[in-house]
């Protein structure tokens, strides 16, 4: 199937964009796949979850869009078999200002991953990418998306959720019909779920109604342990396999896995 690049996007914050990063990337490491997070997001969350100091960041995602650097110089090993990520600093602040008037800076990440020949993570080649954004439509977003095969969108159960992807998909067909003719949505996570709140079914209830088979069926419950992961700098799937967000993050895996080879053999 080769590499596959899949941008988690969603222009609201607190939806379990991070979460889904990091908990993904190690589901999908344990299935054996060669995972590289790639994170975007000034704010870094990726990169502490995963437990990199600020200190270990030399060689960022800010870096590489504005220095030009290479990704097989940058990639950082994890405390996850088969996980690498490229970490993000405060820097990224600044990658408007530092790029805004170049041609080419809606695609400085897409030329970097497509020159990442001999890129190795555990010393085998890298099969997933997964770009963790900012809770922005900017151009750190914009280059994730014009990097991409794909789009996962995490949605939290809470009333406005179909508002805000109304206009998260606008955006994906701005970008696939101007920069990337190749993008689509791969499909929509439901997150923060909490079967004994009434809303949580309603949205989930309208989310499916509206977007069919493009949500999946692996939905993201509310769980404290996956809340307390982070602050452990590990993915929750290290932190305590048996919670309910870790399990639910093993069947999402195989549901994307499943996804991508339906795509490839279309």
């Amino acid at each position: 199937m080769g590499l596959r690049i899949l941008t988690l996007a969603n222009q609201k914050g607190g939806v379990g964009k991070t979460t889904t990063a990091i908990n993904l990337a190690t589901a999908l490491a344990a299935v054996g796949e060669r995972v590289l997070i790639v994170d975007v997001d000034p704010q870094g969350n990726a990169s502490t979850g995963m437990g990199i100091p600020r200190q270990e960041r030399s060689i960022s995602a800010y870096d590489i869009l504005v220095s030009g650097a290479r990704v097989q110089d940058a990639i950082v090993a994890s405390s996850v078999p088969g996980v690498g990520l490229i970490v993000s600093t405060m820097d990224l602040l600044g990658v408007e200002l530092s790029i805004a008037n170049e041609a080419d800076r809606a695609f400085r990440l897409r030329d970097a991953l497509n020159d990442m020949e001999g890129a190795l993570i555990d010393g085998q080649p890298i099969t997933y990418v997964l770009i963790d954004c900012p809770p922005s439509l900017n151009l750190l977003t914009i280059n994730a998306l014009a990097a991409a095969d794909a789009v996962l969108v995490p949605l939290q159960c809470e009333f406005f959720a179909l508002e805000g992807l109304s206009q998260l998909l606008q955006t994906i067909e701005q970008i696939r019909s101007t920069l990337n003719g190749r993008l689509h949505v791969q499909g929509i996570i439901m997150t923060m779920y909490d079967k004994r709140n009434n809303l949580s079914q309603q949205v989930l209830q309208d989310v499916r109604s509206e977007m069919g088979d493009l949500v999946y069926k692996t939905v993201i419950p509310r769980n404290v342990r996956l809340s307390e992961a982070p602050s452990y700098g590990k993915p929750a799937l290290l932190y305590d396999l048996n919670c309910a967000g870790s399990q639910a993050y093993l069947r999402l895996a195989t549901e994307v896995i499943k996804r991508e080879r339906q795509l490839s053999a279309a």
